[in-house]
């Protein structure tokens, strides 16, 4: 299946973040931890050239915590600061502050030498859909700034956050790029950061399953009670009469099953998995 999703929204919102960049000192980009990789947009990283650099891998409770910490040693060998937080429990908010005065040291110096004082830093927070920028920024705030949900495209505007008298941000919208290679594309489908109208279930879960059995095939089997078949569709035939998933004639219900294996995947009911290696 070709995984591409660009609603017509994103280029504008990719147009408002070009004119913005000039405001700010840094920027926050937001990823998610099980893959680091596919969810950064490589257009960030041209408008943000000039820029202080930070990296937050969102949702890492749900990934490996060997590689959270392999992935944030090569984020900070590429010279970008990086921390693995969890916007939902607040886990490692608090370290934030600090990890943006480290990263705007120089600014700040700047600063002190030209005796500006009380300027604050002005981050942009940034990231693809549903990578938890609104539910960080709510969370980094400890009040409801913004609106969240969990599906994509849920912020459409710019807005301003004064946190302290140190730090302001600027939310954006989540935005993908145009053209998605096959296998970027396959994992921001199953994250959750396209739209699951335009993926067909049952091609994701099987793409889901072959990831799966290379990378930790017994979370398949001890969570469903199966053994791997001589085919991912057949796998998934055994998962959908594990769980019960029949239509009214008694055929395998194989779309149910689907979304039932992608959930639980993505709720972490399969295991705290890593789908990228840095």
């Amino acid at each position: 299946m070709n995984y591409q999703w660009y609603p017509g929204h994103m280029t504008k919102a990719k147009r408002m973040m070009q004119e913005n960049i000039k405001l700010i000192d840094l920027i926050i980009e937001l990823v998610d931890a099980r893959i680091p990789l596919s969810s950064r947009n490589p257009d960030i990283d041209e408008m943000g050239k000039n820029k202080f650099r930070m990296v937050l891998l969102n949702k890492s409770d749900l990934a490996d915590p060997v590689w959270n910490k392999k992935w944030m040693d090569w984020f900070e060998s590429q010279g970008i600061h990086a921390l693995e937080i969890n916007s939902k429990t607040g886990a490692g908010i608090r370290s934030i502050n600090g990890l943006v005065q480290e990263a705007c040291r120089e600014k700040l110096e700047r600063d002190r030498k030209r005796g500006i004082v009380n300027r604050p830093v002005r981050a942009m927070v940034a990231g693809i859909p549903n990578v938890g920028k609104s539910t960080f920024i709510n969370s980094f705030a400890g009040k409801a700034c913004t609106k969240t949900g969990n599906k994509p495209g849920v912020t459409r505007g710019k807005q301003w956050i004064r946190l302290n008298k140190d730090l302001e941000l600027l939310d954006t919208p989540g935005i993908l790029w145009p053209k998605q290679e096959t296998g970027a594309g396959m994992r921001l489908a199953l994250i959750g950061s396209m739209n699951d109208e335009v993926i067909i279930p049952e091609e994701l879960a099987c793409d889901l399953l072959s990831c799966l059995k290379e990378l930790c095939p017994k979370a398949v089997e001890e969570r469903y009670g199966i053994l791997w078949q001589e085919t991912l569709p057949l796998t998934l035939e055994e998962i959908a009469r594990s769980r019960g998933c029949f239509t009214k004639g008694e055929s395998l219900d194989l779309k149910k099953a689907s979304g039932l294996l992608t959930d639980d995947f993505r709720k972490g009911k399969l295991g705290r998995i890593t789908l990228e290696r840095p």
